[in-house]
């Protein structure tokens, strides 16, 4: 399920270290609010054996601003979407955003709209092609054809060895995590976009490379409804494999 924020904003552009990494803290702020218990848990213990964090968001999109080049254009209405496979979360974020009408996206203000809740496609032929709007992040085992460890953290990107493997298992684990059927296959990867590389903490540190792809993945219609509110790869509460709707 994911939340649909309409909002409007002066701000003619957004800062690079600011496109994605001012919505995690966000995403914890409105939980904190809105489901205060839910919100604490999460951020202490994530969700399920694993500990993850079962929720994703998109970068805000301005469809009306002016395109300028090397400049994230920012002015006029747009759209900031949230989503988690977990309904209490959502809600959380929609209990919290019936009282706030500005939300802070790092130095930037948002004047809010409206909020609409979205459900997830239901996927029923048990196929799915999913096309992410932010870059998917994947780690690697960093070992070379020996086998041996040559690197103690490895991103590795669509098109390399190790990423369909590896992206098979994060989405069986995340399923696993939500207690549904986690036989989902990895069918084909389609599109690979250019590696791009996005701040994900405070200040513009932290940055985490990856590309934007187009995948068909196959498995029960609920576990894919849940992948798609969830998203792509790691780091997606950080804003990493944003799903386009």
């Amino acid at each position: 399920m994911r939340l649909r924020v309409t909002v409007h904003t002066g701000a003619r552009e957004l800062p690079w270290e600011e496109v994605l990494a001012p919505g995690r803290a966000l995403s914890y702020a409105l939980l904190e609010r809105g489901a205060p218990e839910l919100g604490k848990a999460l951020h202490a213990n994530g969700w399920g054996p694993l500990g993850l964090a079962p929720f994703g968001y998109g970068a805000p999109v301005f469809p009306a601003a002016r395109r300028r080049r090397g400049v994230y254009a920012a002015d006029g209405p747009g759209i900031v979407e949230f989503g988690s496979p977990l309904v209490a979360v959502v809600e959380g974020w929609a209990a919290a955003l019936a009282s706030i009408p500005v939300l802070a996206w790092g130095a930037t203000a948002f004047i809010v709209d409206g909020v609409e809740p979205v459900e997830a496609p239901r996927f029923e032929s048990g196929k799915a092609v999913f096309r992410t709007e932010t870059p998917v992040v994947m780690k690697s085992s960093g070992r070379d054809d020996s086998g041996a460890r040559t690197h103690r953290q490895s991103w590795c990107l669509p098109g390399e060895p190790e990423w369909d493997v590896y992206m098979q298992g994060n989405l069986r684990r995340k399923a696993a995590t939500l207690g549904l059927d986690p036989e989902v296959t990895l069918e084909s990867v389609g599109w690979i976009g250019p590696k791009r590389s996005f701040a994900v903490g405070s200040g513009g540190g932290g940055k985490k490379p990856g590309a934007r792809v187009e995948v068909m993945v196959s498995g029960a219609p609920e576990t894919l409804s849940a992948l798609h509110s969830w998203g792509l790869g790691q780091a997606n509460s950080t804003g990493m494999g944003w799903i386009g709707a």
